[in-house]
């Protein structure tokens, strides 16, 4: 069997728990800071689990992570 290639966007965005789970990071920690507060923006720089519905897409762009 051939090896599979990794698709270089989603190697960027995910990356996977300790149990096999993909993590994401958090949307609207780029730009208009200003008006968020503190507390939200600390928040945000924490990374989440993505959907379960998405697992297993996320699971087939990155097979070797």
């Amino acid at each position: 069997m051939p090896k599979i290639k990794t698709h270089s966007g989603a190697k960027k965005r995910f990356k996977m728990s300790k149990n096999g789970k993909p993590m994401r990071a958090h949307a609207n920690k780029s730009h208009i800071l200003t008006k968020k507060s503190t507390k939200r923006k600390r928040n945000l720089r924490k990374t989440a689990v993505a959907d379960a519905t998405n697992t297993r897409q996320i699971k087939r762009l990155i097979p070797y992570k």
